[in-house]
């Protein structure tokens, strides 16, 4: 017998925060998933099961049976045909509810390629890289329109809601990304567990935001950068409920992502080989060359570090630069570039 809405979403009417009002506002909502790996999936099954009727996903990636231990959205199959992320995603959330509509798009996100995000009234981050996070941050903060910043790397989350004119943005929390090498999945792993807390987290948070004034939902959002460690069993909570006088972006309004500007330049590079022009970066070759060991042969000088990840190889310099051998895709050579030197 055919499902109706009533029965599906029964439990969730009867909680007095989103009642038969609230539900249906969630149906005539749109939001749109940057990334869709561990936090991107887990964010979007939620939210699809939830009932948030138009879910957009944006991933450049596909999938790879190293994903199944904590992208909840993706099976043996995906990873044998490698399916692209945003298609397989789909293709789960269909199988579960065919009430929500699902538009996916195997591309990565770009000052070009913006308009992918036209409609949303909400973005939540799913990425591996600040540069895409300063770029939604710039796009979200320029039309006002909120977006939840979430990450997570080895047994460590964190996620901040940023409503426009309301509250801090990344830029004020973060002026500038972190230098040097950063951690990622690939080189110091990461608990499925933290992954399911930090996206829990921010489909809640995200739900009170499309729910807007309807029982008080916005009252209830959370003002702070929150993080948690789950295997130290620590976190904290960093006020993040006003502007940062001065703000390059929500200040000044000084959009450079959207300009493209700081923006990594990628070039294709000789046969069969992309070129990625970092930013000045400071690499440390040592701590490098321990963290990638377990991925594949690796060796360095002091003024190139060479890395061998399945067909591929990855130079890179001491500021950063790197060619990546092996495909003229400058998607994939980002994407190897995030999961093994972090961007």
């Amino acid at each position: 017998m055919p499902v109706t809405t009533d029965e599906r979403y029964s439990r969730q009417v009867l909680f007095a925060g989103i009642g038969v009002a609230g539900q249906e506002r969630l149906r005539r909502s749109s939001v749109a998933i940057i990334g869709c790996g561990a936090t991107g999936s887990a964010a979007a099954s939620l939210l699809a099961r939830a009932g948030v009727g138009r879910i957009v996903i944006i991933d450049r990636d596909y999938v790879e049976f190293s994903n199944l231990q904590r992208q909840s959205l993706f099976d043996e199959k995906d990873a044998a045909e490698s399916l692209p992320k945003a298609l397989a995603a789909s293709r789960k959330i269909r199988s579960f509810n065919s009430e929500v509509e699902v538009v996916p798009f195997a591309n990565d996100l770009t000052p070009a390629n913006l308009d992918l995000l036209e409609g949303a009234e909400l973005v939540l981050d799913g990425t591996d890289n600040f540069e895409t996070r300063f770029l939604i941050n710039d796009y979200c903060v320029s039309r006002g329109i909120p977006w939840i910043y979430s990450a997570a790397v080895g047994s460590y989350g964190a996620t901040m809601n940023v409503i426009p004119g309301k509250s801090a943005c990344l830029a004020c929390m973060f002026p500038d990304a972190p230098a040097g090498m950063h951690e990622t999945c690939e080189t110091v792993g990461v608990l499925g567990s933290v992954i399911e807390l930090i996206a829990s987290v921010a489909a809640t948070e995200a739900i009170k935001i499309l729910l807007g004034d309807i029982s008080s939902a916005a009252t209830h959002l959370r003002p702070t950068l929150l993080s948690w460690d789950v295997w130290k069993s620590q976190h904290s909570e960093v006020k993040a409920d006003k502007p940062r006088a001065g703000c390059r972006c929500c200040g000044e309004r000084d959009f450079i992502h959207l300009r493209g500007e700081r923006r990594p330049r990628i070039t294709l590079c000789g046969r069969n080989s992309v070129q990625i022009h970092e930013q000045q970066r400071p690499m440390d070759f040592a701590a490098l060359n321990g963290a990638l060991l377990p991925h594949g042969k690796v060796r360095h000088t002091d003024f190139v570090l060479k890395f061998w990840p399945d067909d591929y190889e990855i130079t890179v310099f001491p500021d950063g630069r790197a060619i990546i051998k092996g495909t003229t895709d400058p998607a994939i050579a980002r994407s190897l570039y995030a999961r093994f030197i972090g961007i």
